[in-house]
């Protein structure tokens, strides 16, 4: 695979779909490394006339290991004490447009599930003339209040960190079906299973994890900052959603000027196959209200 300096890292990203294309850049979720975005979903959006760029946020998968620094506690986050947090949201936002850098892209549609949505929207305020447009997926917008998790799902979300290959393997299939559970969506556990051990075996970092857990909460609330957002932005959620609720995509479609908000009905904090089109389709559309240009989006990298 291939790997690109960023912000000071080693990113490790695959693209598809034509290099002249306008460029789409997915930022995944929460202990997610870019295999997590479905390489058939990547591809069907490339047959929509994308350069699909995904990649691995920092501390987790191939990308960079943050070693040293304080240890994440997120029990004294949750108390307001941020001084174990290594980086915020803001940084990871920096390496996406790093990345974007060191590929040569000016500007380009940028698309986040979960803490995806976070750092993506953190690219908008950050850097409005980098993106043509974006999408905030199953997300919200750092308001303690907005989208808060139920219990199981936040239970499921703290559970101890298992100590062996098995025990990992288990422990995901268990967090999944509460956090991850899409009951309008057909079901299947084998693929689950099979997703779970081939990120294991990929890369398994807990405490790569937990900082950026720490970071989503050390972060604060994005609500006053994501009003200066200009751009196309689309709010896709899941309406089953357990571990970010629906009104966390209500709160960040409202406080995005002239953004469309669009629900699910049997999704929850996933990406089920059923639901693509419908996903696929919003990020589509999106896009051709930005007018999807080619020229300028990728005339070269930006310092």
């Amino acid at each position: 695979m291939p790997f690109a300096s960023a912000n000071g890292l080693e990113i490790c990203y695959e693209t598809c779909g034509k290099r002249e294309a306008p460029p789409l850049l997915l930022v995944m979720g929460l202990g997610g490394q870019l295999i997590a975005w479905d390489e058939r979903f990547c591809q069907a959006i490339a047959n929509r006339g994308f350069f699909v760029i995904r990649f691995d946020n920092r501390d987790i998968g191939l990308s960079t290991k943050l070693e040293g620094g304080p240890a994440p506690d997120v029990t004294a986050v949750m108390g307001g004490d941020f001084s174990s947090a290594s980086y915020r949201l803001a940084d990871m936002a920096d390496d996406a447009v790093g990345l974007l850098d060191a590929l040569g892209i000016a500007q380009a549609h940028i698309v986040g599930a979960s803490m995806g949505g976070m750092i993506v929207q953190m690219m908008a305020i950050k850097h409005p003339d980098r993106v043509l447009s974006m999408a905030s997926i199953m997300s919200t917008t750092g308001n303690p209040e907005a989208g808060r998790a139920t219990p199981e799902a936040m239970a499921a979300l703290l559970s101890p960190r298992p100590t062996t290959r098995e025990e990992a393997i288990e422990a995901g299939m268990r967090a999944s079906m509460i956090t991850g559970a899409n009951p309008g969506f057909p079901f299947d556990e084998a693929a689950l299973r099979t997703r779970l051990t081939v990120a294991y075996d990929r890369s398994s970092y807990p405490v790569g994890m937990a900082r950026q857990l720490v970071a989503i909460m050390a972060s604060g609330d994005r609500t006053e900052a994501l009003k200066s957002v200009a751009i196309p932005t689309v709010v896709i959620h899941g309406e089953a959603d357990a571990l970010v609720t629906p009104s966390g995509g209500a709160a960040t479609a409202a406080a995005i000027p002239d953004a469309k908000l669009v629900t699910i009905p049997g999704m929850g904090h996933g990406l089920p196959e059923g639901a693509w089109p419908v996903i696929i389709g919003a990020i589509v559309e999106n896009t051709h209200r930005a007018g999807s240009p080619v020229a300028g989006a990728q005339a070269g990298a930006r310092s």
